[in-house]
């Protein structure tokens, strides 16, 4: 099947090449992210493909259905970037890859709550330029802290995994409380105000929708505890920026780690480094000291990417053939 893949990059293109195995479909890798204006790019596909960053918002959905587009083959788990009802109307079929590695999540998240509590790029960057003073870099211990998880799905359970093996005391907030994390980590689930309350670590494990934007506004960080470190790793939304902000600059939140940002469209997975940077609020982040940005790297592993790309792959197919994968995405 003819497929164009959208906002391809060159650390995913081996994968999808290697899961594509005898070049079974005829794919188009295109670096262009999917817009208004790049959607002709799919003149002739039956399918495209898409990333976290692509716009299959209602117009463009509109002329991808034009141009005969049937399928959308999502290389996330998130699909809050599609216009779902629209592409239903419009008898467009989507999948998506629900699990990839929830290990590469979870483990990303762990590497930022030990590098702002260590301070680990302040101290690399200092021994770089030959200061080997320790001024300045005290931690805390792990063990015995109280760390509060919000959504206990499967990456949230391998991150209370860790901070189990730590030995931190672990309080989480989920829709359905999970038994298994509770008998074998001594999880407690308690509300969101409890949480934000009670915790020194608080870690974002949920989907982005109209209930969940802006979980974390003025009101739960005034809730917080002072000092309180705030990991976010699941979608930008879930934050308000700006309330970070604020709670960055009066020391309320004393140390921010996000991999997601909620105006990364168009900004991350790109290199701006020759270009002045637009985006004022990110801009403001940058200059914290206790801030720490990665680029929507936390998925970035050999097993997540394998199982991306073929996943992918292994949904094109179905849609070819006419059957269920299992995957699809479908307005309740």
């Amino acid at each position: 099947m003819k497929t164009t893949i959208f906002s391809t990059h060159q650390f995913e293109e081996p994968y999808i090449i290697k899961a594509n195995n005898s070049s079974i479909h005829q794919l188009k890798l295109l670096e262009n992210r999917l817009t208004e204006d790049t959607a002709i790019l799919a003149t002739g596909s039956k399918a495209v493909s898409l990333f976290t960053s692509d716009d299959a918002s209602v117009k463009v959905i509109e002329k991808l259905s034009v141009l005969g587009v049937k399928y959308i083959a999502l290389r996330t788990a998130g699909y809050n970037n599609v216009a779902i009802e629209k592409a239903t109307e419009l008898g467009i079929k989507i999948s998506r890859v629900p699990a990839y590695s929830p290990f590469a999540i979870a483990e990303h998240t762990m590497a930022l709550i030990l590098a702002l509590n260590r301070k680990l790029i302040k101290a690399h960057n200092r021994v770089r330029d030959q200061n080997f003073s320790l001024n300045g870099l005290t931690g805390f211990d792990l063990n015995g802290k109280t760390v509060g998880v919000i959504g206990t799905g499967k990456i949230g359970a391998v991150i209370i995994k860790i901070l189990h093996g730590f030995g931190c005391n672990i309080l989480a907030q989920d829709v359905v409380a999970d038994k298994y994390l509770v008998d074998n980590y001594n999880v407690q689930y308690v509300d969101c105000e409890t949480l934000c309350k009670q915790s020194d670590i608080i870690s974002l494990h949920v989907p982005l929708l109209p209930s969940t934007k802006h979980l974390i506004n003025a009101k739960h960080i005034n809730l917080m505890k002072n000092g309180v470190m705030l990991i976010n790793t699941s979608r930008g939304a879930l934050v308000d920026t700006k309330a970070v902000i604020k709670g960055l600059k009066s020391g309320k939140i004393g140390y921010f780690g996000m991999d997601v940002y909620e105006e990364e469209e168009g900004l991350f997975f790109v290199d701006h480094s020759e270009d002045i940077l637009q985006d004022d609020v990110i801009a403001r982040l940058m200059t914290f000291n206790n801030v720490l940005i990665t680029s929507h790297q936390a998925f970035l592993t050999e097993t997540a990417l394998t199982n991306i790309a073929e996943t992918t792959i292994y949904n094109l197919d179905c849609f070819e053939k006419e059957t269920l994968s299992g995957n699809e995405v479908i307005i309740a």
